[in-house]
């Protein structure tokens, strides 16, 4: 038997396919663009998302003879964005995106509403889809009009795949409209947001059976039997799935663009205050909850472009060796903040620089700066009873060993590195579908990646690491006030 995994990304969309061991087969990846018709907007035409699926599947059809054993799809998504279809299931407008701010207005009206936190367990971001709906009703009444379905990425691929409407509970959770602790549609949240229990797709977990392969899919991809589609996941859920991180004391650490803490969580622990999002993971019973910082890489990235050197060349001389924080700080809220600050508009900034600052000095400042706004994370994380003594560390800056060695001291905890290949949400979601499909439980099918090295905290910096968070801490009150 073979397993398919789909990667439904912003900018592109990663198909997998695994055999019955969970072991990758072939892989391929299409990729579409993003539309930003205004300031602060970001959108997609749902319609690319189908075009790029048709693609990669063809491709592995006709790449590995192992397809036509296919069994089970399981499908991860971008969360939050806005896929409006009307009573045909014809999309009314394009998807607005999880990256798109327009509705901060909204967002903020919404998270007012008393009891909207006690029951969605989060601060309602702009980012959420509830308040795009808002803004919807607000600015196209015309297409608010029409909506008989609201489905998130991942969802319209699902119904592309069974024909019905569908989602599963850790996509839902980032709605604001999912009474998180219940499980379930709250009517409660759906009526502050002007939406109906109708209009929401069916809910199941993540690795329970969403439906069955439309058969006219089946017959065109040359398929004889019945492909079950799992219910899927929300794409850090299922980045989850795929490195293993699935009970209490499990998370890791992506260092991608914007930066992300994960902790799997056997209870629910909401902590809305703190800025951490907390979601239904991707199998019954299981919570996870996850700190988020807009600028991690993406620090680096800015650095590189406005010195001219690529990110490998400005970290490249700081060698291996971990030195005690410089005295150049580096704030890293390039496009604002959500953990722990929940400000949209508070920018970056370097203090302590002089004449005789240097690029390594700028360059040690970022890596630090980003490793601090993680300790707020860690930190926010821990205050909900969260013990993560140990995590794997994924993205392309876990690349750099100095940075790994920053975080790891920073955070007192010991970091993982998994061995090459395929960890991250296209296995997870391919998980998913393998035990939707039967073929294991999620305890024998979710494990953890062989680990090829683990970095432990310099314990002879650790007091240097803590006096320099501490004055990182300080600095974004005053920033904040002047800016």
């Amino acid at each position: 038997m073979s397993f398919l995994g789909i990667d439904l990304g912003t900018s592109g969309l990663r198909a997998l396919l695994v055999d019955s061991g969970g072991r990758p087969i072939g892989a391929t990846e299409r990729h579409y663009p993003v539309s930003h018709p205004h300031s602060g907007w970001s959108e997609q035409d749902p319609a690319h998302w189908i075009a790029a699926l048709d693609g990669a599947v063809a491709e592995l059809r006709d790449r590995h003879p192992e397809f036509a054993a296919l069994r089970g799809i399981g499908v991860a998504g971008h969360m939050h964005g806005a896929t409006l279809l009307d009573a045909d299931d014809r999309v009314i407008r394009p998807c607005i995106l999880w990256n798109d701010t327009r509705s901060h207005a909204e967002a903020a009206r919404l998270d007012a509403t008393p009891g909207l936190r006690d029951l969605s367990g989060n601060i309602v971001f702009p980012g959420f889809t509830a308040p795009k709906l808002e803004w919807v009703r607000e600015h196209e009444p015309e297409n608010h009009a029409r909506i008989a379905r609201v489905l998130l990425p991942a969802a319209f691929l699902n119904l592309y795949l069974t024909g019905d409407h569908v989602t599963d509970m850790s996509d839902a959770a980032g709605t604001s409209w999912l009474d998180m602790g219940a499980r379930d549609w709250s009517d409660a949240l759906l009526a502050a947001g002007h939406m109906r229990r109708d209009q929401m797709p069916r809910l199941v977990e993540g690795s329970a059976a969403a439906g069955q392969l439309r058969g006219d899919l089946a017959q065109a991809w040359g398929l004889s039997h019945p492909v079950v589609v799992a219910g899927g996941a929300g794409d850090n859920a299922a980045a989850a799935c795929g490195i293993g991180a699935m009970a209490e004391g499990q998370g890791f650490v992506s260092l991608g663009t914007s930066g992300v803490l994960v902790a799997a969580r056997d209870g629910y622990h909401p902590a809305p205050e703190t800025a951490l999002h907390t979601f239904c993971h991707a199998v019954p019973d299981t919570w996870y909850q996850m700190g988020v910082m807009l600028s991690a890489t993406d620090s680096l990235n800015w650095l590189s472009q406005i010195t001219g050197a690529s990110p490998a060349d400005l970290t490249a001389p700081l060698g291996d060796d971990l030195r005690a924080p410089g005295g150049v700080r580096f704030l890293p809220y390039l496009s604002g903040e959500r953990t722990p600050h929940n400000d949209a508009v508070i920018r970056g900034a370097f203090t302590g620089l002089g004449s005789g600052t240097t690029r390594d000095d700028l360059t040690r400042a970022v890596l630090e700066g980003v490793a601090f706004g993680l300790r707020d994370s860690h930190q926010a994380l821990r205050e909900t009873g969260a013990r993560l003594d140990r995590m794997m560390a994924i993205g392309g800056g876990a690349r750099s060993r100095y940075w790994l060695r920053v975080i790891a001291t920073t955070l007192d905890v010991t970091l993982t590195l998994p061995a090459d290949g395929e960890f991250g949400a296209a296995l997870g979601a391919a998980r998913l579908g393998m035990v939707a499909a039967g073929a294991g439980s999620v305890a024998d099918v979710m494990t953890a990646p062989d680990v090829v090295e683990e970095i432990a905290p310099d314990a002879t910096l650790r007091d240097r690491f803590d006096e320099a968070y501490g004055m990182f801490r300080a600095a974004y009150p005053g920033i904040r006030a002047v800016q």
